[in-house]
């Protein structure tokens, strides 16, 4: 069974930042795709950014020059790294995961329960 575990979030200033991390735990044959989506009160879930097979990386306008993502393969976790963050990334943060799970037969969506972020002004 593949789990995400999400840790990091919480409460900052504007300005601050934030890290958050997600581990794929369980027995896991390959990760293609790890990514970050948030969803903020009344709106749809999007994409943040995301990191496909360790080398392309793809940022939301908002968050390019602001985030980081990253990944360590041999743990299979996904890091974001948030800078400056301002008001309106206020959202429930959500890791993703595309991978291929030990006896399965192809690769497979999964979400993370999320991690709340909340920027003050």
């Amino acid at each position: 069974q593949v789990h995400l575990v999400e840790s990091g979030g919480g409460t900052v200033q504007a300005g601050g930042s934030l890290s958050l991390s997600c581990e794929a735990s369980g027995t896991i044959i390959s990760i293609n795709k790890m990514a970050w989506y948030r969803q903020a009160p009344g709106s749809q879930r999007e994409l943040v950014a995301a990191i496909i097979s360790g080398d392309s990386i793809n940022y939301a306008h908002s968050a390019k020059g602001r985030f980081t993502i990253s990944r360590d393969n041999a743990k299979n976790t996904v890091y974001l790294q948030m800078n400056s963050l301002r008001p309106e990334d206020t959202a429930v943060y959500y890791c993703n995961a595309y991978l291929l799970p030990y006896g399965g037969f192809a690769y497979i969506n999964y979400w993370g329960e999320g991690t709340l972020v909340t920027v003050s002004s």
